[in-house]
């Protein structure tokens, strides 16, 4: 079964690797989508695929790389954009 989530993290987690860390994740589990720096100090995220693998990803984004302090993390269902891997936007 397949699934997508749209996720916001913030805290600290711009300027700690956390795009290029939430790609390689992502890839690592297999999914599409993308993730991006946003101008408030978020990170958004937009995972698809497997659903276990897409909830894995969601779990890792409330640790994050090891310089990350992560504050919250909030993700709902969305719908699959057709990408054919995960990009840093």
């Amino acid at each position: 079964m397949t699934g997508c989530r749209h996720c916001f993290v913030s805290g600290r987690v711009q300027g700690v690797f956390f795009r290029a860390e939430t790609g390689q994740q992502a890839r690592g589990l297999g999914l599409t989508g993308w993730v991006r720096n946003l101008p408030d100090g978020r990170v958004e995220v937009m995972a698809c695929g497997k659903r276990t693998d897409v909830e894995q990803l969601c779990a890792w984004l409330w640790h994050g790389p090891d310089f990350a302090e992560v504050a919250d993390v909030t993700c709902e269902p969305a719908d699959d954009q057709g990408l054919d891997r995960f990009e840093l936007r």
